[in-house]
C-alpha cells in the first residue's frame, strides 16, 4: 500500500475533515497512514486560517517537507488556507501537487491524481455526501452536522473559506452515530460552526429539524452514553435548547459559549448580534438550570477601537461568569474581513498587556475552581494512555482526569475520586 502522512492544524472540524480524507484515500486509492513524512508517498497539510500564525506555519512546513520528502512523494494543501489562497499556494510553492479547499473534502480521491489541481469552490454542496468511515479515536466519534457559516462576524474569515451554511441531513448524522456505536464508541461529538443553528438550511427543503430535535434523536440511539457538541452561538441559545441541555441525561454538562468581547459596543462592531447583557442573561439561565455545568469561551483582546472601558467590560463578564476554560488571543487581522479595514488598530504593546492581564486573572479564577474539586467523585470516560503509567479521560462536565492504570481502562466509565488538583488536569484514584 502507498503511505499517507497528514498534518492537521486548527479546529475539531479540521480533524474530522482529515479523517474523511483518510477514509476516502484508504478506500479508493490504497493509502495507509504513516507517522513519518519521510516514508510517505503523499504528504498533506490540512490548514487553518483563523489567525495569521498558522498561515505562516504552512509555508515553513511545506519547505521542510519538500526538502526532506522521498523521491516522487506528492504534497497537497487542504483546508481553510487552501480555500483562501487557492492557486497562489502553487505560485509560492511550485512543488505543491494539489490544493483542496475546506468545502471540497469529498473530491480528495479525484485531485490526488491530477497534478496542479486546484479545487476551492466555496459554493460546492457536499452536505449529502456519505464519506467512508475512519476515526482517530476508538472511543469518541466526531460527526459534522453542518458545513459553512452564515454569520458575518467582522473578524472572521471562515464564511469566506467554508461558504454558506448548509445542514447535513439528519439521517446521515444518525446513521453515522449508529455505525460508531456499533464499533464500541460511547461518546458522540457533534461539530459545526454554529451547531445550534442546525436546520436553518437543508439542500432538501422538505427536511425540517432543529438542533434541539437532533439532540433528542441522537440520544435515542442504543449505546450512545454521552453527547457533546461545539460550538453553539449565544444568539441561538433559546429556552428550548437550554431546557433540553439541562434535562437530557445523555448530554454532557459542559458548553463552549464564545463571548469574544464583553463590550456591547465592540460586539456590535464585531457583528455578533448580542449584547453584554444578553450574554450574561443566557449564561445565568444556563447555570441556574445546570448548577454543575462548566462553561468555556473564546475572547479576543485589542479588537480595533477597543478602549480601556471596553476591555474592562470584558473583565466584568470574566469576573461574573468565572469560565472554567478560556481560549484568549490578541486580535489578528484577517484578509477578506471587514475588521481588517477598521480604523483604530490597537498598539501591539497595549494588546499584549491586556492579554497578559486577562490570562493572569483567568488563572486566578481557575485556581479557585479547581481547588474545590479536591475529594469530589466523578464518572470519568477513559480515552487515552498517558506517560508515567496514567490513563486519561473526562468527566461528564469535561474535567480532564488522570489515574494510574493500563489500557484495560480505555473505553470504560468509572467512578474516580480526585486526589490532586491542578489547572490543566486532575489526578484521581478509582473507587
Amino acid at each position: 500500500m502507498k503511505k499517507l502522512f497528514i498534518e492537521t492544524l486548527g479546529c475539531a472540524m479540521n480533524v474530522r475533515d482529515s479523517e474523511h480524507m483518510i477514509a476516502e484515500l484508504s478506500q479508493k486509492e490504497n493509502y495507509e497512514l504513516t507517522t513519518d513524512f519521510k516514508d510517505a508517498d503523499l504528504i498533506m497539510i490540512n490548514t487553518c486560517s483563523v489567525r495569521e500564525k498558522p498561515v505562516q506555519k504552512l509555508f515553513s512546513e511545506l519547505g521542510v517537507f519538500n526538502k526532506k520528502k522521498k523521491d516522487g512523494a506528492k504534497i497537497g494543501v487542504c483546508g481553510c488556507t487552501a480555500s483562501h489562497l487557492g492557486k497562489d499556494i502553487i505560485k509560492r510553492a511550485p512543488y505543491v501537487n494539489f490544493v483542496l479547499g475546506a468545502r471540497n473534502v469529498s473530491k480528495i480521491s479525484e485531485v490526488v491524481n491530477v497534478d496542479k489541481a486546484v479545487e476551492v469552490d466555496t459554493s460546492f454542496d457536499e452536505s449529502s455526501f456519505a464519506f467512508n468511515d475512519f476515526r482517530t479515536s476508538m472511543f469518541k466519534a466526531f460527526i459534522n452536522i453542518s458545513i459553512g457559516c452564515d454569520k458575518q462576524c467582522s473578524f472572521c474569515i471562515v464564511p469566506k473559506t467554508r461558504g454558506d451554511e448548509i445542514s447535513i441531513p439528519p439521517e446521515l448524522i444518525i446513521n453515522e452515530a449508529k455505525k460508531a456505536v456499533a464499533t464500541g464508541v460511547k461518546e458522540i461529538f457533534l461539530l459545526g460552526q454554529n451547531v445550534n443553528n442546525y436546520g436553518r438550511r437543508f439542500t432538501d427543503e422538505k427536511i425540517k429539524m432543529n438542533f434541539t430535535e437532533l439532540l433528542r434523536e441522537i440520544s435515542k440511539i442504543d449505546g450512545v452514553e454521552r453527547i457533546r457538541f461545539t460550538s453553539p452561538h449565544p444568539l441561538h441559545m433559546d429556552d428550548e435548547f437550554i431546557e433540553e441541555f439541562a434535562n437530557n441525561d445523555k448530554i454532557c454538562k459542559s458548553m463552549h459559549v464564545p463571548l469574544q468581547s464583553g463590550s456591547s459596543q465592540l460586539l456590535k462592531a464585531m457583528k455578533r448580534g448580542y449584547t453584554k447583557e444578553n450574554f450574561l442573561k443566557r449564561v445565568a439561565l444556563l447555570r441556574s438550570k445546570v448548577p454543575n455545568v462548566t462553561i468555556s469561551t473564546d475572547v479576543i483582546v485589542a479588537f480595533p477601537g477597543e478602549s480601556d472601558e471596553d476591555f474592562n467590560d470584558t473583565m466584568d463578564v470574566v469576573n461574573e461568569v468565572k469560565f472554567e476554560q478560556m481560549f484568549s488571543f490578541k486580535y489578528s487581522a484577517r484578509p477578506l474581513t471587514d475588521a481588517a479595514d477598521y480604523d483604530e488598530q490597537i498598539d501591539p504593546k497595549v494588546a499584549s498587556q491586556r492579554l497578559t492581564f486577562l490570562q493572569n486573572r483567568q488563572d486566578e479564577i481557575l485556581d479557585g475552581i479547581t481547588s474545590k474539586l479536591l475529594n469530589q467523585i466523578h464518572k470519568v470516560y477513559f480515552e487515552e494512555l498517558r506517560s508515567e503509567g496514567y490513563v486519561a479521560g473526562r468527566t461528564d462536565n469535561n474535567i480532564l482526569v488522570k489515574v494510574k492504570g493500563s489500557d484495560e481502562l480505555l473505553g470504560a466509565i468509572c467512578d474516580v475520586k480526585i486526589t490532586k488538583v491542578a489547572r490543566l488536569s486532575q489526578i484521581g484514584e478509582l473507587i
